[in-house]
């Protein structure tokens, strides 16, 4: 019998394969079984994670990225999805966010902000959740949402034209990026925004 779920890495973080036809809950024990089982190579890693080889409604991807995330003891900072101009957008994002996370001028936010949230931040932020209506993001640096992002965020707001806002999904009340107003760029799986 062939493993319902292959572990693969890349310089991103990993790939995982499912089987396409085990029924969702049946493959759903069996993922937390995998990653519970080799929770201590993961070390507690943030990871990009790509899943393939199964199509998923938007609650079943949320339901196995958050038992992946229990049974490893991992943060997946993001889903990112094969193929197009949105998957190479978003690596370069995240080699990005990398960087600046090692050099310490990074952080992330786990958790949905919800309505009258504000969050601020001197440094580039990940959020891994949703950004609701009502709530505002600021960060001197680039903002990436893991979730869908529908209040208001300023990247850049100590004046840095080159930052840039990404999320899975945008419907904003307002994006801006320093001192400018922006309108978000729809494609593929994801969404961002960045002065042209």
């Amino acid at each position: 019998m062939k493993d319902p779920v292959l572990i693969k890495s890349n310089r991103y973080g990993i790939r995982i394969s499912f089987d396409p036809d085990l029924p969702f809950d049946q493959l759903l024990a069996a993922s937390v079984k995998k990653f519970g089982a080799c929770a201590g190579f993961f070390a507690h890693a943030g990871l990009a994670v790509q899943f393939e080889g199964r199509d998923f409604t938007k609650e079943e991807e949320q339901t196995m990225a958050c038992a992946i995330e229990e049974a490893a003891g991992i943060e997946i900072f993001c889903l990112v999805e094969e193929g197009g101009p949105a998957e190479r957008f978003h690596k370069k994002l995240l080699e990005e966010a990398n960087d600046q996370i090692h050099e310490s001028d990074g952080q992330f936010y786990r958790g949905t902000l919800r309505r009258k949230q504000i969050l601020e931040s001197e440094r580039s932020i990940v959020i891994i959740g949703d950004v609701e209506e009502g709530a505002t993001v600021v960060s001197k640096g680039n903002v990436v949402v893991t979730g869908d992002l529908n209040g208001s965020v300023t990247a850049g707001a100590s004046g840095d034209p080159e930052a840039v806002i990404a999320a899975r999904a945008m419907r904003p009340k307002r994006l801006r990026i320093g001192e400018r107003e922006v309108k978000p760029v729809i494609g593929g799986s994801y969404s961002w925004a960045k002065l042209l």
